[in-house]
């Protein structure tokens, strides 16, 4: 029997997107920023006090870890990266959001679902 989650356990829309950010490639803060931006056409732009905070979180979850420090910026960058443990919350997540689309556009909600709606309802009957 899969766990109950709660609201506390599901992720941030900006939590998801800095752990597909690191996915690709380890990052500094500013590289994470950028990426969530490009990723999300500019419609989430992550201020560096929520950026920080959820990097802190997911650090002390064990989702992400410090590899270092890279050059930029005339100064030391702190370097982010994915660890496995990120990566299965990542992807727990992922599937957890398709199955919501999934079951969206089976009920002609979304684009591209199947036809006849939920079973047991004729088209047009009250719910």
């Amino acid at each position: 029997m899969a766990k109950r989650r709660t609201p506390r356990d599901l992720l941030t829309p900006a939590a998801l997107h800095i752990l597909m950010a690191l996915a690709r490639e380890d990052l500094h803060g500013y590289g994470i920023k950028k990426d969530v931006e490009w990723r999300t056409g500019g419609r989430l732009r992550l201020g560096a006090g929520t950026l920080y905070e959820a990097i802190h979180r997911m650090e002390a979850d064990g989702w992400i870890r410090e590899t270092g420090e890279g050059k930029g910026g005339g100064g030391r960058k702190k370097v982010y990266a994915l660890t496995a443990r990120g990566r299965a919350a990542m992807e727990e997540e992922l599937r957890r959001l398709a199955g919501i689309v999934d079951f969206a556009r089976s009920e002609d909600l979304l684009p591209g679902g199947a036809e006849g709606g939920r079973p047991g309802l004729a088209s047009g009957d009250a719910q």
